[in-house]
């Protein structure tokens, strides 16, 4: 295991019982290599999600006092996409300390998205078991500050890409055009990359587990930015900023 004393540090936290870190940092690969009854972090994942979604809707309540169940719920899902999970777990350098098997080690496990969201829920989970809700609250919410600070209204968003088409044609008629830029991972965890573009112009990038949802993360992403700037085509660099509350699991019917 690496030096989970620096991590820790980097974490802000102090664990009573380092062996509920060292559980939440141990993927499912592990046992499954061994073939044994090893623990892994499966079952505080499943408790940290728990944690996870009473903190924030307990903020979304408070913050939104005015808006219904409907709209928070979509806000909420916004915050705790997977994508967004795996975002936080990247940033806290999960992956660095994360116990995988050997073959997993090989397939680039330790970066995959889904395993960093997984561990990062993991984490929220042993936090909460060594330190009680109001430690798991102040690290959730140091975590989510920024997210939660930038959400100004609800998003109520069911068709970003309709939406993003609607915009974009009260000022031009040309279409966006959405382009599949990689599709990465083994065949049951694919991340699918895209990218939309109008007028010649990358308006934003969004992933997902599958081409619809990659679309539909970019259309999200646009959105957020043209809200903050004319649309239609600028010049310099294309912008790759990824919209900060990333999409639901699903966000369009079929």
């Amino acid at each position: 295991m690496s030096d989970l004393i620096a991590f820790q540090v980097q974490l802000g936290y102090l664990f009573k019982d380092i062996g509920l870190l060292q559980l939440a940092l141990t993927h499912p690969s592990v046992a499954h290599e061994h073939g044994t009854a090893l623990q892994h972090n499966q079952r505080l994942e499943f408790l940290g999600d728990a944690v996870l979604q009473l903190v924030l809707t307990r903020e979304l309540y408070e913050q939104f006092p005015s808006v219904g169940e409907g709209p928070l719920t979509k806000a909420r899902a916004h915050l705790v996409n997977r994508r967004s999970l795996a975002e936080q777990g990247r940033r806290l350098g999960i992956g660095e300390h994360l116990a995988v098997s050997w073959g997993e080690e090989l397939s680039g496990g330790r970066r995959r998205p889904s395993a960093l969201a997984d561990a990062y829920e993991a984490l929220l989970g042993a936090v909460f078991l060594d330190g009680g809700f109001a430690a798991a609250r102040e690290f959730i919410l140091r975590q989510f500050r920024g997210l939660l600070g930038n959400l100004q209204v609800i998003p109520i968003l069911a068709n970003p890409k309709g939406e993003l088409q609607e915009m974009l044609q009260s000022k031009s008629s040309e279409p966006p055009q959405y382009r599949l830029e990689s599709v990465t991972g083994p065949d049951h965890d694919r991340l699918f990359k895209c990218a939309v573009h109008h007028q010649g112009v990358e308006l934003a990038r969004g992933e997902g587990k599958s081409k619809k949802e990659a679309e539909s993360s970019a259309a999200l992403a646009a959105l957020e930015q043209l809200r903050q700037k004319p649309v239609g085509p600028e010049p310099g660099p294309p912008s790759h900023a990824a919209s900060q509350l990333g999409i639901p699991d699903a966000v369009e019917e079929p």
